[in-house]
């Protein structure tokens, strides 16, 4: 098992590692019509009700929608660990709280003024891929914690293992089910928070955080409301024939792992891909449960987009519009990765999107 999770890891971490180095994204899948297009929900048939095998039956067991599913996130009381400057309208905190028997840290605001009856609403910030040892919990992330936080938000921003001060061995979302779990234990810690109203939660998700919230829209039903941007939101199908297209052109190198191909053609053989091998891949693909989720979705991606594909986050709203799913997508002509020139439009956007939702 570890080495298979070894080599998953290999494969897929590149795919988004390998971004930084792009220069122009592939051809954008299918979108829908409109540059901002919004779907009802419908009644689907769900595809977690017959996955393409089980999550005891299957090698990489843990990574499988049904197994995060069935496991449990308990959390813990949310304990103060340092008392930072605080916003114009909102105190901020360094704050731990447990996931898998670790004490990891997180980033808490909590709004100043009248709380009200029910308590402060919620977002759960989950951040994009830093490298680890760079992560930083009170600046990582601040200015877009700034301006929840002003909104009138709780904001948790949690420190995923391996990142920053907090303790294990950091993996990806794509290979590993820590990072997840990890979110979805800050999710159950903010919730049980003395000035946090338990019902009115929303999570906000960049780039590799995109795909943590796409996981949780489809595994927890505690999340009212989802805004992901530039999520790196693709199929699993997705996701490695971008990966493999850039080794074959040329723009992809591996200067920190030069077994990575060796490495990749193993998994490969042993399990083929995507296409070849779908009741291999499906069950472990958020993107095959989208008619399990229940909250209504934001989606915002800029078309200049280098760092992560564009077209993943069209084709994500596409199929949530075809699933009958509340979802909005709103494609900034011209923005980057992290949305600018735009991002302060976006982040409007978002903050009424949750404010119709949460308030």
């Amino acid at each position: 098992m570890p080495r298979q999770r070894s080599i998953l890891a290999v494969l897929l971490v590149l795919a988004l590692l390998s971004a930084c180095r792009l220069t122009a994204p592939p051809t954008p899948p299918a979108t829908p019509s409109a540059s901002t297009a919004t779907a009802s929900p419908a009644t689907t048939t769900s595809s977690s009700t017959t996955p393409a095998g089980t999550a005891t039956a299957h090698p990489y067991a843990p990574l499988t929608i049904a197994a995060m599913r069935a496991r449990t996130y308990p959390g813990s009381d949310i304990v103060t660990e340092q008392t930072l400057q605080p916003g114009p309208n909102y105190n901020r905190y360094v704050v731990s709280y447990d996931s898998d028997g670790l004490r990891l840290f997180a980033l808490l605001t909590v709004p100043t003024g009248i709380k009200p009856a029910g308590g402060w609403p919620v977002i759960l910030l989950n951040h994009g891929y830093i490298p680890p040892p760079q992560y930083s919990t009170g600046e990582s992330y601040a200015a877009i914690v700034d301006r929840l936080a002003s909104a009138g938000y709780i904001v948790i921003k949690p420190d995923y293992r391996g990142n920053g001060s907090s303790p294990g061995s950091p993996f990806q979302p794509y290979v590993s089910a820590d990072y997840i779990t990890d979110s979805l234990n800050a999710l159950a810690s903010i919730r049980k928070y003395k000035d946090a109203d338990p019902d009115r939660v929303g999570v906000w998700g960049h780039s590799m955080g995109g795909n943590i919230t796409l996981h949780e829209l489809v595994i927890n039903h505690d999340i009212k409301a989802a805004v992901i941007m530039a999520g790196v939101v693709g199929s699993y199908s997705d996701l490695i024939d971008w990966w493999k297209a850039r080794v074959a052109s040329g723009v992809l190198t591996t200067p920190n792992d030069l077994d990575t191909n060796r490495l990749v053609m193993e998994i490969v053989d042993a399990h083929g891909t995507p296409q070849s091998n779908p009741d291999f891949w499906n069950p472990m693909d958020p993107t095959e449960f989208l008619s399990d989720v229940t909250s209504p979705v934001l989606i915002q991606v800029g078309s200049d987009d280098t760092v992560v594909p564009p077209g993943f986050s069209g084709q994500l709203a596409a199929r949530l519009q075809s699933a009958g799913k509340p979802v909005q997508y709103h494609l900034y002509p011209g923005a980057n990765h992290n949305l600018a020139p735009d991002t302060a439009a976006a982040l409007d956007e978002a903050i009424a999107f949750f404010d119709q939702v949460l308030k």
